[in-house]
């Protein structure tokens, strides 16, 4: 798409938001109109009001969280190795953009559903389920859903790494620098400003170790190639251009897609199994 056809697509958009921006806001004027009556005709303390005022909280956290969802499933799931392997194996083929990111995107969303379902399951049903079957409150709600992801990432971090962090925040929190500070033995114990962050270096930390291993048999291939051309006199020809089609039909015949999820999978599975 040239500059041109992105301009007047942008002024098209716009165009159309201010056209439907007063039909918006008329549509919700009488719904606005409505939800200040009743907040003005209840009475102050009454337990309308405080139901009524509950469910605009409940609301307004059901926005922040469908928002900040993206961050989440990045920072407190699998995803984050499957992609950066993915991503890793695609540049070691020498392939820029095949498969293109959406195909790696979507093959690493469904492959961390596929890991974290025993941990959506045990949310869902500990925390969850309950709360909107009002059995328990919101307080109640939150350690419970967040319980399973605590025991996911917490048997998937490094005692390194979260030791780092819980010394950081000692320290943050006016704790002499010479004073060790013990690593949590459970993940009740650990707490999630610590361990968040903890589990995402110990997954960058596992995604580029396998990454590097991926990429060594291609630059195998690249160095076989490459020395091939130059004992035939052919410093001219690109070894890449050669190299290519024997790297993607080298991964095709050890069925390397099967090998790379199978295992990628499977470094999962004991922890989330218990």
């Amino acid at each position: 798409m040239t500059r041109t056809a992105r301009l007047l697509t942008c002024l098209a958009l716009a165009g159309i938001s201010l056209c439907a921006a007063p039909a918006m806001a008329q549509e919700a004027g009488p719904f606005l109109d409505g939800l200040t009556g009743i907040l003005s005709d209840a009475p102050a303390g009454s337990d309308d009001r405080a139901e009524l005022s509950g469910r605009i909280i409940q609301l307004i956290g059901l926005f922040t969280i469908l928002s900040v969802a993206p961050g989440l499933l990045v920072v407190m799931t699998s995803f984050t190795r499957f992609v950066i392997v993915f991503s890793i194996l695609r540049s070691a083929l020498g392939l820029n953009q095949t498969p293109p990111n959406m195909v790696i995107s979507a093959m690493a969303l469904f492959m961390t559903f596929f890991v974290m379902q025993p941990v959506l399951v045990a949310a869902w049903e500990d925390g969850l389920e309950p709360l909107l079957q009002n059995s328990i409150d919101e307080e109640q709600a939150v350690p419970r859903i967040g319980a399973p992801f605590k025991t996911f990432m917490f048997a998937n971090t490094r005692p390194k790494d979260l030791g780092l962090f819980m010394d950081i925040a000692a320290r943050s929190e006016g704790a002499p620098a010479d004073v060790e500070v013990e690593i949590p033995a459970t993940a009740e114990d650990a707490p999630w400003r610590a361990l968040v962050p903890a589990f995402m270096i110990s997954e960058l930390r596992r995604a580029f170790t396998i990454g590097f291993l991926i990429y060594l048999p291609f630059v195998a291939i690249d160095l076989i190639i490459a020395s091939i051309l130059m004992s035939a006199g052919m410093m001219m020809l690109p070894p890449v251009l050669i190299s290519l089609p024997f790297k993607v039909i080298f991964f095709v015949l050890i069925d390397g897609w099967y090998m790379l999820a199978g295992s990628l999978m499977e470094s999962y599975l004991p922890p989330v199994g218990g």
